[in-house]
């Protein structure tokens, strides 16, 4: 049986993080406690000096065990600050671990931050062979990979421009191309791919899958994009707080993964001290509908948002419904608002009432997504509330919807007063 291309055994990364007491002192309040009393102040300076600082132990990775075999893609997930960049850091060497060991059979390429190899002075062609050597290409391979470098990373044009006058676009595509053409036995992916426009995204990924099928090399990739996660790999590690909470099929991981999001997603609204608005109007209940029950859903299905909504007006009131559906890095995808289809709905006085909003096949690909939700009375804002509610499309095909996307569309929708 052929030994894992990958072998980690027990990674641990420890810090120590240092606090520091006291708050900030002017210089004005130095110059003074000097000069008023040059022997207390040192006293207590001394005092301070001893008693300043504490230090903490933080283990960013504990106990990391698993194998990787030739040939594999494995995708690496889970929330900011849940050690996936430091473990890809110390398989590259630029971090040593505090504890364990890792065994690495194969040449290694790395692409873990924009422009990591460039030189802001140099041209883009002196910056391909600068890089290349980096990684370990000989001069005679980056001769033999130039002309399908450059054509892969689209830069003909800039090509003799110093990269200092790049966009953080054109720099990611250029150290994409160059490592993805070292043919290394390995190759580490962090989450750079995210600066490249959707169309280079799924050029990257297309020429991943081709080098792993082809020339059988191994990629570890590691985002937040799960629609990439699921075409890409075929299994993925998530790591929740230093700790590998699962390691298996994509799909399943995955599905845990939004799941546990989830499980956290919604705040009571009466609790809700965030809102905005006069009042007079609220949302008092939100729940959404999802497959069976829960509030996960597959790529294309429809999703109904129900709500309770309170009129305390002594009479009847005319008012617009508003919901957009965003990602957690507040962008804005999908707008559901009654407005731009001219349309308005009569809440009896004093009254209250089950309203619905139904969006149809929302273009939503594989990832976490929150809601906004907003009344209109008069053109004044009766309530207002962000990330009221949260779901997940966890399951389907990748395809070109809009879940990386920067810009609003207008999906298929419709409000019901019940």
């Amino acid at each position: 049986m052929n030994k894992p291309i990958i072998e980690i055994k027990n990674i641990g990364k420890k810090y120590n993080i240092t606090h520091q007491k006291g708050g900030y002192v002017a210089l004005r309040d130095v110059l003074a406690g000097i000069l008023k009393n040059p022997f207390k102040f040192a006293k207590n300076k001394a005092k301070q000096i001893v008693n300043t600082k504490t230090k903490e132990e933080f283990w960013a990775l504990r106990g990391i065990d698993v194998e990787i075999h030739k040939g594999d893609i494995v995708g690496i997930i889970g929330h900011n600050g849940a050690g996936k960049s430091t473990l890809l850091k110390i398989l590259t060497g630029i971090t040593p671990p505090t504890e364990g060991e890792i065994i690495m059979r194969g040449r290694v390429a790395s692409l873990l931050e924009v422009g990591t190899g460039f030189h802001p002075e140099l041209t883009g062609r002196e910056n391909i062979f600068l890089n290349g050597a980096i990684l370990g290409m000989t001069k005679k391979e980056i001769v033999k990979k130039f002309d399908e470098i450059v054509a892969f990373s689209g830069v003909e044009q800039f090509l003799d421009t110093p990269v200092k006058y790049y966009s953080s676009g054109m720099y990611v595509r250029l150290a994409f191309s160059v490592a993805a053409h070292m043919e290394p036995d390995i190759l580490l992916v962090d989450e750079v791919l995210a600066v490249g426009d959707a169309e280079f995204q799924k050029k990257c990924l297309g020429k991943m899958e081709e080098v792993t099928k082809s020339e059988g090399r191994t990629i570890l990739f590691v985002s937040h994009n799960m629609s990439a996660i699921q075409q890409l790999c075929s299994k993925t590690i998530l790591i929740e707080k230093g700790k590998v909470k699962m390691f298996g099929e994509t799909r399943e991981v995955i599905t845990m993964y939004l799941e546990a999001l989830s499980k956290n997603m919604i705040i009571p609204l009466t609790n809700r001290k965030d809102r905005t608005g006069s009042g007079h109007i609220t949302f008092e209940e939100i729940k959404i509908k999802g497959i069976a029950g829960s509030n996960t859903y597959g790529i294309g299905d429809d999703i109904y948002v129900h709500f309770k909504i309170k009129n305390s007006y002594p009479h009847d009131a005319t008012v617009k419904l508003a919901l957009n559906i965003r990602t957690t890095s507040t962008e804005e995808l999908i707008s559901c608002d009654s407005s731009l289809n001219g349309e308005s709905y009569v809440l009896p006085a004093s009254s209250t009432k089950n309203v619905v909003c139904k969006i149809y096949s929302p273009p939503l690909n594989i990832g976490n997504y929150y809601l906004n939700i907003g009344i209109l009375h008069d053109d004044q804002f009766e309530d207002r509330i962000q990330s009221v509610a949260e779901f997940s499309i966890s399951t389907g095909t990748f395809d070109n919807r809009v879940g990386t996307n920067s810009f609003p569309v207008l999906a298929k929708f419709n409000w019901e007063i019940e």
